[in-house]
């Protein structure tokens, strides 16, 4: 390991060398099993605020973390050191924790058949070489056609340009070693609009692995000063029950829970409120989720999860029925069950839609309220109670008829679920869940 010392650690052949050489290392001591994770990368962010440079900050991190299974006990041990003599007491450290550890019989490798044997190229590396000056005038850029978009913008809570460049690798006793390089950039604004009635805030943001695909700053600045604007008046309404349309951007939050509520971790545990549901339905049968790893150049695409599983297209729930679990190597275990390669959390989880834009579906709306904002974590996953302050705007007669603001929104996540009547066709490409705005039919609105 030593000969490594002064290499380029953002490298992924280096990190993928650096990996085998301590799992090499760390089999030295007899161990039963052996894993190691290494990630490096470097960032830049720049904040602007009226007008003037706020911060710029480069980052540059590095980790490692090796694992050893030894007569069924395991051992962690994680270093920002990458020189020969921290990773050798990392993995010194990583036998001791397992001497002591208490016996789990279902700790261990994952079994050598359920790794990834090919490694696409997914396109994920778009490096930006963005510097300090340039951002800053394009992070001015998005501040000003914010601030000019309306007088009743007053001031900039800040805009942001981010670029991130980093590596990752895995190897195991197994034999299995593998690495690839991913870019994350984003652009953001966040503005302060006031009137006789008050100040509201809102923003907006952009975030692509390929930096070209990114919304101009213009766009993002303005997008952020209409929201601002929209939220200006808002008000509470009386407690009531009526239909909610969650707008894109949170609606993703939702299909988050039903995921949390099938992984291996709340199953194994008995702390979910879709306990024992494989096959059952969680959902409207006109919806299905598939999760697809290989989409190029999308942020959640990867070729392989945290325990070195191939990953794979599948479909998670099938006409409202769920088709899967989502599971680790141990959680499958835990369950008598085969992993899917999750290890880590989901990859582009696609939820099919309708036809229908935000604006058409708002359109069809007699009385309803749109969620634009949630605050708050009251959410219960062993129950599915579900609680959260929220902010948006009411829908009287197909239209938008004032802002909304300190209510709470109510119902049981199952219910809420099943009770999905549209989904839009605005769908949000920034994450790894992929959806449009969510209509549920009905759920608890307390208000004044």
């Amino acid at each position: 390991m030593s000969q490594l010392q002064t290499q380029d650690f953002a490298l992924p052949e280096i990190l993928d060398q650096l990996a085998l050489d301590t799992v090499k290392s760390a089999q030295k001591l007899g161990v039963d099993g052996v894993e190691v994770a290494v990630s490096s990368g470097e960032g830049l962010s720049i904040t602007v605020r009226g007008g003037q440079c706020e911060m710029v900050e480069h980052q540059r991190d590095k980790s490692l973390a090796v694992t050893v299974f030894d007569a069924s006990r395991k051992g962690t041990a994680t270093t920002s050191d990458l020189s020969a003599q921290a990773l050798e007491e990392s993995v010194a450290a990583a036998k001791r924790i397992a001497d002591y550890a208490e016996p789990d019989p279902h700790a261990g490798l994952v079994s050598p058949e359920f790794l990834a044997t090919q490694i696409p190229d997914l396109a994920l590396d778009h490096p930006w070489q963005l510097e300090a000056e340039p951002g800053i005038d394009l992070a001015l850029e998005c501040e000003a056609a914010a601030l000019g978009f309306d007088a009743g913008i007053k001031q900039s809570d800040g805009c942001s340009v981010n670029r991130y460049r980093g590596a990752r690798a895995y190897a195991n006793s197994h034999g299995f070693h593998a690495a690839y390089r991913g870019t994350q950039h984003s652009l953001s604004a966040v503005m302060i609009a006031e009137d006789a009635g008050g100040m509201q805030r809102d923003y907006w943001y952009s975030a692509a692995r390929n930096a070209a695909e990114l919304e101009s700053p213009e766009s993002v600045g303005t997008t952020a000063a209409r929201r601002t604007i929209a939220r200006l008046g808002a008000r509470k309404i009386a407690t009531t029950e009526m239909p909610v349309l969650f707008e894109a951007k949170i609606a993703a939050s939702l299909i988050g829970h039903l995921i949390g509520a099938i992984s291996g971790t709340a199953q194994y545990r008995r702390a979910s409120f879709l306990l024992d549901a494989l096959g059952e339905e969680v959902m409207t049968a006109s919806l299905s989720l598939r999760e697809e790893p290989h989409l190029p150049g999308a942020i959640g695409s990867a070729p392989f999860d945290n325990d070195g599983v191939a990953t794979s297209s599948k479909p998670i729930v099938e006409a409202g029925r769920l088709a899967t679990y989502v599971l680790s190597a141990y959680s499958a275990r835990r369950l008598g069950l085969t992993p899917t390669g999750n290890a880590g959390g989901i990859h582009n989880l696609l939820i099919n839609h309708g036809d229908r834009s935000f604006d058409e579906l708002i359109a069809g709306l007699d009385r309803a309220l749109v969620v634009t904002e949630l605050m708050g974590f009251g959410v219960n996953g062993v129950t599915g109670d579900y609680s959260r302050g929220a902010s948006g705007f009411l829908v009287e007669g197909g239209e938008i008829v004032h802002a909304v603001e300190e209510i709470t929104i109510a119902g049981n996540l199952k219910r809420m679920l099943k009770g999905i009547s549209a989904v839009g066709n605005d769908v949000d490409m920034r994450g790894a869940i992929r959806t449009g705005s969510i209509l549920i039919d009905q759920m608890s609105i307390a208000g004044s």
